[in-house]
């Protein structure tokens, strides 16, 4: 929904208020007589039909607040309005005059919607099209690469030019010889005429009529080709900005002074039920001076040579001494129909004229077609295409081999390390014992510790005077000495060790010395075993850890991958909400400039122009907004807006301004 919404569907509601109060007046008509009557009309044929032609027209019933142009001359034709009536059928009860009108008013706010939101449709994309001008002005590069844009339209032009002045110059030059031609037949009988001296003379006046069109355009010869396309762009860009302007003026027109209603206006916080209604012949001249001025308005709005002013003045200077609104002091009952005929002329021929005028109007002075701006690379594209597909038919098989490869790389990457960690994860969350980290057997260090119980026993049993200094070891020695081992105490060992060292020779050859330094080489491996069994503990205790640490790069890349192919390819809900977002947010500057730089009027009210640039603006960011915003927040977005858009004074709209700033800056980033 739009603000031109809510503005058709709260004059819709308005209308329907202060119609249906006329109708029901119980001081006009006693209760009985108004049921009596109300009872025997709505019976009729005629008043089924405007019954039904009107609930077709109230903006409050359907999906969509304005109806299509083609939609709504259907209904006024199906109304019987537009044809003459007999005379005596001119006598129409009050409550079908009423219903008729009521009829002709929502078809006046519907063709209101219309108008308005054709003026929208015009303003709208003239900020793009001055935009590029700022571009080719930006810079001598950018006016140099429009020059070439242009440069095959504009020789074509000139050859155009050139060819029909030789062509009217050679007519009249053979029309003027025909004369001589047919006397130099009769007397001479000779029907082939030489052709050299007739090419000779077309060459002469094709020669002459550029040397002509070279001495006339002395500007051109003065001024350089990008200073000549440079005058040019500033030139079409000021005719833009004045259609942009005059738009702008007559949109504001049309919002302030249509459909003015005594109470409408002013949104003071009261209930449609409770703004006053005006007498029947007020709100009727009302209904006939809106169409008059939307009338005057289309006909005038893009009249170049006026100023907003003066085409301000020329409008309701036409609307007051417009025969319509004179009317309007008459009790006339054929005035819907009047009425009527004049909505579906606005409609059929005026309408169509506006809209014609203003695509010719950019058509002209807007940025040139995509033809116009992309023939260059086109042609290079195509004057390349056989290089191109030269390259790829001789390498043909080199790039099936690197999509292979590349086919290959990926599916390795995805099974080896998505695929394959993910599988290890699960297999450690459910405890499979292929899938525990192992750096050493099981029953390595067991084996270990027990054959060197076994070597420091023997070792004591053997030397127990060198182990223990007694002559004999008990059980009860045997099993400390086997506790001890376990613990990591080899003191047996070390003190024969220590007494071999005293006298290493002898106790090399006797056998002592070797087999205690063995001995510690298996306690040696005993040790690391141990810390190598710790690091193992430590390392199946954190063994999901460092499944998930193996899969989180294969992750990345995968999601980074994915993000990247979505956000190229498909899915940019999240780009285009942000591009959607810095679009809210130059709008908004828009309107804080147009704040900056209105000259309010006496009742401290932004002009005509200003107020209809400012609507143009929150048209644009109401739409801009309704995919960025929650639903809830987008109603309450919605009142800012309407708050921001009402004449109620500058500060008040400023105010509105501010608010939507700071409110709303979450979504608007």
């Amino acid at each position: 929904m739009s603000v031109l919404a809510d503005q058709v569907r709260k004059l819709d509601a308005h209308l329907d208020n202060i119609i249906y109060a006329s109708i029901t007046n119980s001081r006009v008509h006693p209760t009985n007589e108004v049921a009596a009557e109300l009872n025997t009309v709505l019976h009729t044929p005629r008043v089924k039909d405007l019954l039904r032609i009107i609930k077709a027209l109230s903006a409050t019933t359907g999906t969509r607040a304005v109806l299509p142009p083609s939609q709504l001359q259907f209904l006024l034709t199906q109304s019987n309005l537009l044809s003459d009536r007999p005379h005596e059928e001119l006598q129409l009860s009050q409550h079908e005059s009423d219903l008729e009108w009521l009829l002709v008013s929502k078809a006046a706010v519907q063709a209101y919607g219309v108008v308005v939101d054709t003026l929208l449709d015009q303003i709208v994309p003239l900020s793009d099209h001055i935009w590029y001008w700022d571009y080719v002005l930006s810079s001598p590069l950018s006016t140099t690469l429009y020059m070439i844009q242009t440069s095959p339209g504009k020789l074509w032009i000139w050859f155009s030019e050139v060819y029909e002045d030789s062509k009217a110059r050679l007519q009249r030059y053979t029309s003027g010889n025909a004369v001589n031609a047919e006397s130099e037949v009769t007397h001479t009988n000779t029907a082939v005429p030489s052709l050299a001296p007739q090419w000779r003379r077309f060459y002469a006046i094709v020669q002459s009529t550029i040397l002509e069109k070279s001495l006339a355009d002395v500007r051109r010869r003065m001024l350089s080709p990008v200073a000549l396309c440079r005058a040019e762009a500033r030139r079409k860009q000021a005719r833009l900005k004045k259609v942009r302007e005059m738009t702008a003026s007559g949109l504001g027109v049309l919002i302030d002074e249509g459909f003015a209603f005594s109470g409408i206006g002013a949104d003071d916080g009261r209930s449609d039920s409770e703004l006053s209604l005006p007498n029947s012949q007020e709100w009727k001249g009302v209904v006939e001076r809106t169409v008059a001025l939307m009338d005057m308005m289309l006909h005038d709005v893009l009249d170049l040579d006026l100023s907003t002013n003066q085409m301000e003045d020329k409008v309701f200077a036409a609307v007051a001494e417009d025969a319509l609104c004179v009317q309007a002091e008459e009790d006339d009952r054929d005035r819907p129909v009047v009425v009527a005929k004049r909505l579906h002329a606005l409609l059929d021929e005026q309408l169509l004229s506006n809209t014609v005028r203003a695509r010719r109007l950019v058509t002209k002075h807007g940025r040139p077609s995509r033809l116009v701006r992309y023939w260059l690379p086109a042609t290079a594209l195509l004057l390349s295409s056989t290089t191109i597909l030269r390259i790829f038919v001789n390498r043909k098989e080199e790039i099936l081999d690197w999509v292979q490869e590349l086919g290959s790389t990926i599916r390795d990457f995805w099974f080896n390390w998505v695929i394959e960690p993910i599988r290890k994860v699960i297999g450690t969350i459910r405890h499979d014992a292929n899938s525990e980290i192992a750096i050493m057997s099981q029953d390595s260090l067991r084996a270990d510790r027990e054959s060197l119980e076994r070597m420091v026993v023997d070792f004591a049993v053997d030397k127990s005077t060198t182990a223990t200094g007694a002559s004999s070891i008990s059980e009860t020695q045997v099993a400390e000495i086997q506790a001890k081992v376990r613990e990591g105490d080899v003191t047996p060992i070390l003190r024969a060790y220590e007494k071999d060292l005293r006298r290493p020779f002898v106790g090399t050859v006797r056998g002592d010395l070797v087999r205690t330094l063995l001995i510690q080489v298996q306690k040696t491996k005993v040790d690391v075993e141990v810390a190598m069994s710790g690091i193992d503990s430590l390392l199946k205790s954190q063994e999901l850890v460092f499944g998930f640490v193996g899969l989180t790069p294969g992750i990345l890349v995968s999601v980074g991958v994915v993000r990247y192919l979505l956000g190229t390819f498909g899915g940019r809900r999240g780009y285009a909400e942000k591009r959607k977002a810095g679009r809210c947010v130059r709008v908004l500057r828009n309107i804080d400039r147009i704040f900056s730089e209105a000259a309010p009027t006496q009742t401290n009210v932004l002009t005509y122009k200003d107020h209809g640039f400012l609507i143009a603006e929150v048209h644009i960011l109401r739409q801009l907004v309704h995919e960025i915003l929650p639903a809830d927040i987008e109603k309450e977005f919605s009142e800012d807006l309407n708050d921001l858009a009402n004449l109620r004074g500058v500060q008040y709209q400023q105010r509105a301004l501010d608010r939507i700033r700071w409110a709303y800056s979450k979504w608007l980033k």
